[in-house]
């Protein structure tokens, strides 16, 4: 299925200058804080370039709005994109999407289109039978546009032409399940916006800090809800990690990657995580209420499994600190060895919400749990006498929030266990404020691509020590 988009982006913030990689040693593109998935960090525009020809593509329905306008040019973009790489990386015949069909959701009287109602349908959809492509242009796309970035609109279509690129290359057999289709798909977009974000597009640019975050953002909304024991993961669309590994494949690894995809390369890939953590898992972790109860029963947990010789003192008074900056709603103090809670604050970060009923970016006690995670973490780094400040402590902390989670995930303490939807709150965190992701001053990387790429290395490891040569002081 599409992409289906109606959210209010917390503000994508892109904070400090990269430090410098370790000579000598290979770096991931998902680990290098110089680069966003390879590609050297940049703030350039995002969006279609100055004086872009008009888009000559004809389009059923169309009322001429900027909205059609801008998804009509995405198109052509992606097809241009299409035609001169599918045969590059996958076999099979190139063959264009024919026809592009524009519709008002809010009308009663909208068109059925491939036999699909579009009244109310707030989507972008790719049509087999009639190989098309078909999107709202009253709701859907403005509202991506406004809150994600103009950028987002293609990265949406592309998604949906990868459906079309799947067909093309033969690679969906009859028993290939929704998941693969969708990770395939997700991957496709990625890979077409590596080209974009090179240069080499003739109508969008896309800068990879703060423009790819917000592309970043738009993908895991596509996320699953939480799935129950009587859901089919194989028939969802992926959790948050899911849709970002996907995306990330094809931005860092290209086409002949996502064609690789396959029921067996995603379970192999979830197998990394605890059992807890897989969609559809058994366990159900609530929004459980953040107060010093928990707060304190967390940090006995994290001391359990760290064991820092010198366990950091918490205060709930305002954050004062010598020579560093306060963070908040949470803050780490390497002079007196405290964390500091600005309890209203965390909670107010905790607060449930998604989405499709709440229209913020999906967020919940995870969001704000992560967030006090990484600063006792700091804590850590700091008994093992490591920088409290720089570039590869903001990368280490994210790791090491993530093998934090992961023993929790673990945990037999049904007050401390996580599920997948934890997993997307923190995400959604690393994304809308990074502090999940930041030193003791508040500093991050600007690339969310990193972000995720340090939380996943340490979620996925069973040895948190691994975030410590990942990314060495």
């Amino acid at each position: 299925m599409p992409l289906v988009v109606a959210v209010l982006l917390l503000a994508v913030l892109a904070l400090s200058a990269c430090g410098s990689v370790v000579k000598g040693r290979a770096v991931s593109p998902l680990f290098d804080p110089d680069t966003a998935g390879g590609l050297p960090l940049n703030e350039s525009p995002s969006g279609l370039r100055p004086d872009v020809a008009a888009p000559t593509m004809t389009v059923h329905g169309t009322d001429g709005s900027a909205a059609d306008k801008l998804a009509t040019q995405s198109v052509e973009d992606i097809e241009d994109y299409w035609r001169g790489n599918f045969s590059r990386a996958l076999s099979g015949t190139y063959r264009p999407v024919e026809d592009l069909y524009s519709y008002d959701s809010d009308d009663p009287r909208a068109p059925r289109i491939c036999g699909e109602d579009t009244y109310h349908e707030v989507n972008a959809f790719f049509c087999t039978r009639g190989w098309l492509i078909a999107w709202d242009r009253t709701v859907m796309v403005p509202t991506v546009q406004k809150y994600f970035g103009d950028m987002a609109v293609p990265g949406l279509l592309a998604h949906e032409y990868g459906h079309a690129v799947q067909r093309m290359a033969n690679l969906l057999g009859p028993s290939a399940t929704v998941l693969v289709g969708e990770q395939q798909a997700d991957c496709f977009a990625g890979d077409y916006l590596r080209w974009v974000a090179e240069g080499k597009s003739p109508r969008f640019t896309l800068g990879t800090g703060d423009g790819l975050n917000r592309v970043l953002a738009a993908v895991i909304t596509s996320r699953d809800p939480l799935l129950t024991p009587l859901d089919d993961p194989a028939e969802g669309h992926g959790t948050a990690l899911d849709r970002v590994d996907a995306f990330q494949t094809g931005f860092t690894s290209g086409a002949a990657a996502c064609a690789a995809i396959s029921a067996e390369s995603i379970q192999h890939r979830r197998d990394d995580l605890p059992d807890s953590l897989q969609p559809g898992a058994a366990v159900f972790a609530a929004d459980s209420p953040i107060d010093e109860q928990s707060i304190t029963g967390l940090f006995a947990a994290l001391g359990g499994f760290f064991s820092p010789q010198s366990q950091p003192t918490v205060s709930y008074a305002a954050a004062i600190c010598a020579g560093t900056e306060s963070t908040t709603p949470v803050s780490y103090c390497p002079a007196s060895n405290t964390v500091f809670v600005d309890l209203a604050g965390l909670q107010k970060l905790g607060e449930p919400g998604d989405e499709f009923h709440d229209l913020v970016l999906l967020q919940g006690t995870n969001t704000a749990m992560s967030a006090l995670i990484s600063r006792y973490v700091l804590a850590v780094q700091t008994d093992r006498g490591l920088p409290a400040t720089s570039t590869q402590t903001a990368l280490r902390t994210a790791c090491l929030t993530g093998a934090a989670e992961r023993h929790l995930a673990e945990s037999t303490d049904p007050a401390l266990v996580l599920s997948s939807k934890s997993i997307d709150e923190a995400v959604a965190g690393l994304l809308a404020n990074g502090l999940t992701a930041s030193d003791a001053a508040g500093k991050t990387v600007p690339a969310g691509f990193n972000r995720i790429g340090a939380f996943r290395a340490g979620l996925s490891s069973t040895a948190a020590d691994s975030c410590y040569s990942d990314f060495p002081a």
